[in-house]
């Protein structure tokens, strides 16, 4: 067992070389010891690997003299809004976007809190590495609870899609949860999907769910042209992450996304409200948020990070550049779908005064932004203080430590930082024209790989 899968927001790893069922059966002990509860509820996706883990952490929690309540297989946000709804603690068996081999749990206390290293994951790591688990002289059972019918209720709920609006989208499922959940929750819309890899197969035979590396979105773009639809939606595997791309088939940056959205809930609140947003957005969502009047909000990358903070401040939404949009009345939690019907009902309004789905945007594409770059970490040394000291003799306007690092200058903006699920590091970069933005970030880039 490797007990360095403990990471800042979740458990997370490669199935059967990092970790084991014989670890998540005492996950399981763990968790019932920290949570004290008499009922947790699991969700998982469609990994190979899911179905092993779900049934050895419901041992170790029955065990425990806990029940299990079981929704089966469903998206990441589902069982946030499994957790909020009936006011349980919540795990979900997922790796998100990682590659097959990958898997991992999230952890949610009652009303979808999430649980990380400084409130919670350090504790259960420790109660694991001195098997200190409680006993009970009652044996838990696993119950099947189906929620799907009051999940899309709730859901529906955030967006009004007018029936007689009829139109065409291409989905890429990238044979995830979203294969299954998309056609459940989109069935009743006035949309006709036209769906790519919709079948779960969790060893992903056409590209890994991760719709931010441009390349898994070939197959998308080529189909939206081909289709002539109005737009296409990308899912992540446990579809906490969505990413768009246009009539043309050229994806959309999630921080226009994201503006788009801050922009429509600081509209309609009419009073000034808080929006999170993280160091490597676009300069576009702040603009945004002060242009309506909104309250800036900067947050470290990390869901639970995001989550603690919008509720401490009472915030309306918030957007990670990674795909991520978080919302207040969601539990202050993050869903793809939401997102997607949002930007369905806007694109809507939009085509009612004769405008494309790309013209919607166009408010918003200020600034040039690179696609984000992930860099394999193979040096012991540290690579962000050698970037720091490269660009600290270049006189930057800026040198930022908030998360990472942030190098500003007159023309363009940098943060690299380490990420907090995979040996990476995460490269974004922003300028004012395109040409400075291709230009910098080959030079970053050979800085990084010097």
């Amino acid at each position: 067992m490797n007990l360095n899968i403990f990471r800042a927001n979740d458990i997370r790893g490669v199935y059967g070389k990092d970790f084991d069922d014989d670890f998540a059966y005492e996950t399981g002990r763990a968790l019932v010891k920290f949570l004290k509860c008499s009922k947790i509820i699991i969700g998982r996706d469609m990994r190979t690997s899911s179905n092993y883990l779900l049934k050895a952490l419901s041992k170790g929690i029955n065990d425990s003299g806990c029940d299990v309540i079981d929704i089966g297989l469903i998206d990441t946000p589902g069982l946030y809004f499994a957790s909020g709804f009936y006011k349980m603690p919540g795990i979900m068996i997922t790796a998100s976007h990682n590659p097959a081999k990958y898997n991992g749990i999230k952890i949610v206390d009652s009303g979808a809190k999430p649980i990380d290293a400084k409130n919670g994951l350090d504790e259960i790591k420790e109660i694991i590495a001195q098997n200190d688990f409680v006993s009970s002289g009652r044996k838990g059972k696993v119950v099947k609870k189906d929620i799907m019918a009051k999940y899309r209720d709730f859901l529906l709920s955030f967006a009004r899609i007018s029936t007689s609006s009829k139109f065409k989208v291409v989905v890429d499922a990238g044979n995830g949860m979203a294969g299954k959940i998309v056609p459940f929750i989109y069935r009743k819309l006035p949309v006709k999907i036209i769906p790519l890899y919709f079948k779960l197969d969790g060893k992903f035979p056409n590209h890994i769910p991760n719709p931010i590396i441009k390349k898994n979105l070939a197959s998308l773009i080529k189909r939206i042209k081909s289709e002539k639809a109005d737009f296409g939606i990308a899912f992540d595997g446990d579809m906490d992450r969505v990413v768009f791309a246009d009539e043309n088939g050229k994806p959309v940056n999630t921080s226009i996304t994201g503006a788009l959205l801050i922009k429509r809930f600081l509209r309609d609140s009419g009073k000034k409200q808080g929006v999170i947003y993280t160091s490597a957005c676009s300069k576009i969502v702040p603009d945004t948020i002060l242009e309506f009047s909104g309250k800036l909000l900067r947050e470290k990358v990390g869901h639970a990070f995001i989550k603690a903070r919008m509720r401490k401040e009472n915030a309306l939404f918030g957007i990670e550049h990674s795909g991520h949009y978080y919302y207040k009345d969601n539990y202050h939690a993050d869903s793809a779908l939401i997102t997607s019907l949002l930007i369905m009902e806007e694109y809507l309004t939009a085509r009612k005064n004769g405008k494309k789905f790309s013209e919607m945007l166009e408010e918003f594409e200020k600034y040039a932004q690179a696609d984000e770059v992930s860099v394999k970490l193979k040096s012991k040394g540290d690579i962000i203080a050698k970037i720091e000291k490269y660009y600290s003799a270049k006189s930057p306007s800026t040198i930022d430590h908030f998360d990472g690092l942030i190098i500003t200058f007159n023309d363009y903006w940098f943060n690299v930082r380490k990420s907090n699920t995979e040996p990476l590091l995460r490269v974004n970069l922003e300028a004012n024209k395109e040409r400075i933005m291709k230009e910098k970030l080959k030079e970053i880039l050979r800085v990084v790989k010097a």
